[in-house]
């Protein structure tokens, strides 16, 4: 039996957090690990954490939880998801989702929002089927995504 765990990053898991790899033709659907470390070294409302099958990195999710940003679909909700190639397909992806929900009801959230590409093969289903509605709004030239907590 597998265990997924949600770790904070850090200088030890941050090395196996960057080798993380999408599946081909993934690659600019979502900003590499580099980049989003990068990105919350400069923002304090970013939650960077790697998801964690048995102790290895399997993923990362970076959210963010700013209620007093002027724009309501960056108060609360999830900037980035990877998963690597070798763990898709297998929870790791919902645990990480599950997880940032979780964290929102600790910090008294209702609603958390993400933003995806809608290209052939991005992650518009995915975020569906865990109950993501669009909400009409489109920032970055994404797709804006809410979900009631």
């Amino acid at each position: 039996m597998t265990s997924l765990t949600l770790a904070e990053l850090t200088p030890q898991n941050l090395p196996a957090a960057v080798g993380l790899r999408l599946a081909p033709g993934q690659e600019g659907l979502v900003a590499s690990v580099l980049e989003s470390v990068a990105e919350a070294y400069v923002n304090p409302s970013a939650w960077p954490r790697v998801v964690l099958r048995d102790g290895v990195a399997v993923g990362f999710v970076m959210a963010s939880f700013d209620p007093e940003n002027d724009l309501e679909e960056l108060r609360a909700g999830i900037w980035r998801l990877l998963v690597d190639a070798s763990a898709q397909g297998t929870g790791v992806g919902r645990y990480a989702v599950e997880q940032v929900v979780a964290e929102a009801r600790r910090r008294g959230t209702s609603r958390i929002t993400v933003l995806w590409e809608r290209d052939e093969g991005g992650p518009e289903g995915f975020y569906l089927r865990l109950g993501f509605v669009p909400t009409g709004v489109e920032l970055f030239g994404q797709t804006v995504g809410a979900l009631d907590v």
